[in-house]
């Protein structure tokens, strides 16, 4: 579990550096350059920090559920006649 808990905060942690990084960019480039070209950059950064988090947490997600699986239910395959 410690691991996972690693993993989160890195996630998180990366990912509100990028988020934070986009967004000022954003606005640096609206409302103080007016360079509407780094507008699209920054929109990719945003969506970078998006998908990194998602990411992040879909892996600790899978990792969790992978480790509780061997406390399910084992099914065994029917035999024809």
């Amino acid at each position: 579990m410690k691991l996972n808990v690693k993993i989160l905060n890195t996630v998180k942690v990366s990912g509100s550096i990028l988020l934070t990084l986009g967004i000022l960019t954003f606005f640096y480039s609206f409302f103080v350059n007016d360079y509407r070209n780094l507008a699209g950059i920054s929109i990719g950064i945003i969506m970078g920090a998006v998908f990194i988090f998602l990411m992040g947490v879909f892996f600790v997600a899978t990792e969790e559920m992978l480790k509780t699986s061997d406390k399910g239910i084992h099914l065994e395959p029917t035999k024809k006649n």
